[in-house]
């Protein structure tokens, strides 16, 4: 189980805090989604749970134990990132990018093995990108680089055997994807949980997308928690407006087969974008 308690963050120690006392929890087999307007933390909260920034104040624990304790090896064996843009300084090849995440399990100047190239071939197919992997990674769309990328990050945490208790955290993972690949990375999430012992945490802009997937919900306005719990308790009209200043109607789509979020107007005496 991954958990913040209390949590407190400044990048500045003159600076208003970013993060202000706030707790998460990600349970084993979890999918929590990090909601907020821009500014609100949710990035700052997602690195904290990484292990990246460590807290000003209050603690950030993986199975009890604080992550401050932890050598970053040893974190990045059970926790992946997925950031929001990757930029590779050379013209890797996918299957190289996907080996890259099997590097916290290599000692010093230790190369790949085939148990490594195993795995993260595994990965490949587990994303839909097997095909794609003697292409190089600069040649793929916004789409295929996302998919190799969860790629890799599973590949970090085990692949297709990844051990229960591995967190996989994505930041904005949908953020510069078009209608279609939005759909396939969030049915590639869904798939990869019910087949992977893995926990997911998600910080999205999008509404919809996190109604779709996540099953617990944690609202942040100004880097304090304005709400947190199950999706369908969470995600209502009057806290998106409290959230986003925004009034909308949330109603259960009977197809889609989860709550849908439609923005109707700018709200009267709501918070500022």
């Amino acid at each position: 189980m991954l958990r913040a308690a209390d949590v407190q963050f400044s990048y500045d120690t003159l600076a208003q805090p970013v993060l202000r006392r706030v707790s998460v929890t990600v349970p084993a087999g979890g999918f929590v989604g990090l909601l907020g307007p821009n500014g609100s933390g949710k990035t700052t909260l997602l690195r904290c749970l990484a292990g990246t920034l460590r807290p000003t104040a209050g603690r950030v624990t993986l199975d009890d134990v604080d992550l401050g304790t932890l050598s970053r090896p040893a974190i990045a064996r059970r926790m992946a990132v997925v950031p929001q843009e990757t930029r590779l300084a050379f013209d890797f090849s996918v299957l190289e990018v996907a080996v890259m995440g099997r590097y916290p399990h290599l000692g010093a100047f230790e190369i790949e093995g085939p148990a490594d190239l195993a795995l993260a071939r595994e990965a490949l197919a587990a994303t839909g990108t097997a095909h794609l992997e003697q292409r190089a990674f600069t040649t793929l769309s916004g789409g295929e680089k996302q998919r190799v990328i969860i790629a890799a990050a599973l590949a970090q945490i085990g692949g297709t055997r990844a051990a229960a208790g591995t967190i996989l955290l994505l930041d904005e993972p949908t953020a510069a994807l078009d209608l279609a690949y939005q759909l396939e990375i969030a049915s590639l999430l869904r798939d990869l949980q019910r087949r992977v012992p893995i926990s997911i945490v998600v910080s999205t802009h999008d509404l919809n997308f996190a109604a779709g997937l996540c099953r617990t919900l944690v609202l942040l306005r100004d880097g304090e928690v304005l709400a947190d719990g199950a999706t369908d308790d969470v995600l209502t009209p009057g806290r998106i407006k409290a959230l986003y200043g925004v009034e909308a109607d949330v109603q259960r789509h009977a197809d889609a087969g989860h709550l849908v979020v439609v923005p109707l107007r700018r709200a009267k005496g709501g918070p500022a974008a």
